[in-house]
């Protein structure tokens, strides 16, 4: 399952009302062991008891074999317990000799909920373990989500927000969210390039920008990125990494390093509950049209093609940026010819939902581009957002922001 999607899934499923953190946690894990889509036969949830310096089973479901009630593993018998509280997920053989006794050779756990100090060290209030037929990087990605989302819902337990001089917060974060978004319109060599961001409310977690690289400038940077969180939060997120981006395009570092950083930097400075997904791509002056990009789990761009009247989608090249630290981003390539388009977007164009509930989709958002392929990026632009405004409900509950970059080679 797309990674967004499934947070997004996660997300639906944990927005229940609960009595306690517990009810929860114990809802989420029933509906993930449930639901096939997911792939987990078993899962666990084991709480901290810093009196004892141990974690003791607080729940288990699934076809798998029962482990003791209140079964308890002790922090000094597990040295993987401070590896979880630096990268949080974890893939690792069982060495406890009950827990082999009833099968579990080989588990993936996640951290979740706040951090506690047991002893000078920080570990995670609960632990999440999952079985599954297939223990690998990609159970590893899919444990993430469910602790993020999990950690996130916590944190909402956790937190009562102030709202004194909020009106206040909310004016200056606009006017610096505007101070930083580039212009809509940019020209580079033989490209147009036409950029919007419209939050969905005040100030948005969406966020683009244009950047010039090398001292001649014969490469340009594109960033399409969106931050997870909501308002000013998302706001100050996307402000962040938008920073981080500028920063490092003056170091002209490579595409592939340069997103491994930037997740680092998002796992490291930014809360368990947060991640960014980012679309990053460099046109050039190479006369064939070279565009080199990598995609950590931002929705597909579409690439048209003019004269094979066709649509390319370019799929993330690696996870999501935040949590999942030490990933790997691949770069791939496309080439530009006269007339080629290519529109980045997020997720709040093509989820856009009507009064049916039905999404807008890549689908709908092909036949416009196809149908405005003649006209300038400003106008493909204004084309989409007013084609999605009139598909979509009002219901503000079901909008999300909505961010643009259209490209186009000139013919």
């Amino acid at each position: 399952m797309d990674q967004k999607r499934l947070f997004k899934t996660l997300d639906t499923i944990a927005s229940g009302s609960f009595n306690d953190d517990t009810e929860l946690l114990k809802y989420v894990i029933e509906q993930i062991v449930s639901k096939e889509q997911f792939n987990v036969s078993g899962g666990r949830i084991w709480k901290l008891e810093p009196s004892i310096q141990a974690y003791k089973l607080l729940f288990q479901t699934g076809k798998v074999q029962k482990i003791p009630k209140d079964y308890k593993l002790y922090i000094k018998d597990y040295i993987i317990f401070d590896k979880i509280t630096s990268v949080r997920t974890i893939l690792a053989d069982e060495t406890d000799a009950t827990l082999i006794s009833k099968g579990i050779f080989r588990y993936s756990a996640s951290g979740v909920g706040k951090k506690i100090n047991v002893n000078g060290k920080k570990y995670y209030e609960y632990l999440i373990a999952i079985n599954s037929d297939k223990i690998g990087d990609d159970l590893r990605y899919t444990l993430n989500i469910i602790a993020t989302v999990l950690t996130s819902k916590l944190r909402e337990r956790y937190l009562t927000l102030s709202r004194k001089n909020l009106i206040e917060n909310i004016d200056k974060a606009k006017e610096l969210q505007r101070s930083i978004l580039p212009e809509h319109e940019y020209k580079f060599h033989f490209y147009d390039i036409f950029g919007v961001t419209i939050p969905a409310e005040n100030v948005a977690g969406d966020f683009y920008d244009y950047l010039k690289i090398g001292d001649d400038e014969e490469r340009l940077g594109i960033v399409v990125g969106d931050a997870a969180s909501k308002g000013l939060a998302a706001a100050a997120e996307a402000m962040y990494i938008s920073g981080a981006i500028r920063m490092a395009s003056n170091f002209q570092i490579k595409i592939s390093p340069m997103m491994f950083r930037l997740n680092q930097l998002v796992n490291k400075i930014f809360s368990d509950d947060k991640f960014v997904s980012l679309f990053y791509g460099e046109l050039s002056t190479d006369k064939k049209g070279l565009f080199l990009y990598a995609n950590a789990g931002q929705n597909p761009p579409i690439f048209y093609s003019k004269k094979k009247n066709s649509f390319t989608y370019l799929y993330p090249t690696g996870p999501l940026l935040g949590p999942a630290p030490n990933s790997k981003y691949e770069t791939d390539s496309i080439n530009f010819a006269e007339g080629d388009i290519l529109v980045v977007y997020s997720d709040g164009i093509v989820e856009s939902a009507n009064d049916k509930y039905e999404f807008y989709d890549e689908k709908r958002l092909e036949k416009i581009i196809r149908k405005t392929s003649n006209l300038s990026p400003r106008e493909i632009v204004y084309s989409i957002l007013d084609d999605v405004s009139k598909f979509s409900t009002s219901d503000s509950r079901y909008q999300d922001d909505k961010t643009l970059v259209v490209i186009k080679r000139n013919e």
